[in-house]
This record gives structure tokens, C-alpha cells and sequence, in this order.
């Protein structure tokens, strides 16, 4: 059986693989936009780069850190979560 942390890992190493893929699409959808649209999707995306690379790190980080370390470590990434979810649920709205 897995331990909590072993699952939790795989569960945002999933989710970081998931915003890979929206963020390809918002870059392609970008490709096709007015100059004004692109400079939105230019913000957005590097907002969105800057923070998935920030949960990859707490997930590295997570990875390594000890039993009583982890749970701490913990809290730092689901706010990185959310944000990122809340960068995405904006810009998806927007374009549609």
C-alpha cells in the first residue's frame, strides 16, 4: 500500500502534467488572437510558467522532505495549487 505522501506526489505530479497541457493550449490559442488578446495570453502564460514551475519545486521538495517535514510542506503547495487553478479558470473564461 501506498503511504499519503507517495499518493500525494503522484497527485500533483498528474496535475503539473495537466497544466502542461493547458498552458500548450492557451499558447496555441494565443497564435490565432488579436495583438491586443496576445499580450493577455502573454501575461497569463508566463504567470501560469512562473507558477507551475513553483509547484514542481514544492513537489521536489515534498518528495525529499522527511515524515514530519512533508505535511508542512504541505499547505505552501496547495496554495500554489490554487492559484494556479484560479490563473487557469480566469483565462479559460476569457478565451473561451
Amino acid at each position: 500500500m501506498k503511504d499519503k505522501r507517495t499518493e500525494y506526489v503522484e497527485k500533483l505530479s498528474a496535475q503539473i502534467v495537466e497544466w502542461d497541457v493547458q498552458i500548450e493550449r492557451l499558447k496555441e490559442k494565443a497564435e490565432s488572437a488579436t495583438a491586443e488578446e496576445r499580450s493577455e495570453y502573454s501575461k497569463t502564460i508566463s504567470a501560469l510558467q512562473l507558477k507551475r514551475d513553483q509547484g514542481a519545486e514544492k513537489l521536489q521538495g515534498i518528495a525529499m522532505a522527511t515524515d514530519d517535514e512533508w505535511e508542512d510542506m504541505k499547505t505552501g503547495a496547495e496554495q500554489i495549487w490554487n492559484e494556479v487553478k484560479t490563473l487557469l479558470r480566469d483565462a479559460i473564461k476569457k478565451t473561451g
